[in-house]
Formats: structure tokens, sequence, C-alpha cells
């Protein structure tokens, strides 16, 4: 029998520190990546992230990999934090646990996801997002 997804979903969060939305704006203004996995119509509902970069989940892992040749240009090290967002903060964990198996053993999530930036009262963007492919 399985162990279904809220055993999962804290294994993943055993492994990882999390942070706060306020944790989050620290992290990268010292040089963390941040990354939003959440859907077009997510994004259109609540908002863009300031400083985010925009890659779907699908495709992850492919573009955070330092040795994927399908890898964005900021992703050049294994050693670089990366904090992945989502719209509530469930899934972003499941992403961040499947980044630190890759090897970015810095990588996380964010408590609450944007719903807990918003209700943080941080600055929404009024930019277009940074979508990668």
């Amino acid at each position: 029998m399985s162990p279904g997804v809220d055993a999962l979903l804290e294994q993943a969060r055993a492994g990882l520190h999390r942070l706060t939305p306020h944790d989050t704006v620290e992290a990268v203004r010292t040089g963390a990546l941040l990354v939003d996995t959440r859907t077009e119509a997510q994004r259109r509902e609540q908002g863009e992230l300031p400083g985010a970069i925009v890659i779907d989940r699908t495709v992850l892992e492919w573009r955070l990999d330092p040795a994927s040749a399908w890898r964005i240009p900021e992703s050049t090290s294994y050693d670089r934090q990366i904090v992945v967002v989502c719209r509530e903060g469930f899934s972003s964990s499941l992403a961040a646990a499947g980044l630190q198996a890759l090897g970015l053993r810095r990588a996380t999530d964010m408590i609450g996801g944007v719903q807990g930036w918003r209700e943080a009262g941080l600055p929404m963007s009024d930019r277009p997002a940074d979508i990668r492919y």
C-alpha cells in the first residue's frame, strides 16, 4: 500500500530548510535564484513575483541542472541556492526535494507559496514574467 502524498510531502520537507517570504527576499538579494513554477492561469490570477524566473514544472530539472545541455544560463553551480515557489507551497516542496536529489543541495522552497508572499504584504511585480522554456 502506498504511504500517500502527505507522507511524500513530509519526507520531502524533512530534507529542506524552507524559507519564509521575508527570508526569500533576503536570499534573492544575496544571490539565490527564485524560480516560479506556477501555471500561466495561476500567475494571471495572483500576479508575478519580482525577480523570479518562470520555469514549467515539466522541465524544471533540465533547466536547473548545471550539467544539462538545456540549462538556463543562471544555473552555473550545484552550490547555488535555488528557491522554488508555487501557488501555496506544496508542489514546490516536492520540486525542491527533486532538485536536491539531482545534486542541487541548496535547493529549497518558500513556505506558503505566492499566497504566503501576498499575505506577508510583499510587493508583486508589474513587469512581464521572465519565462524560460
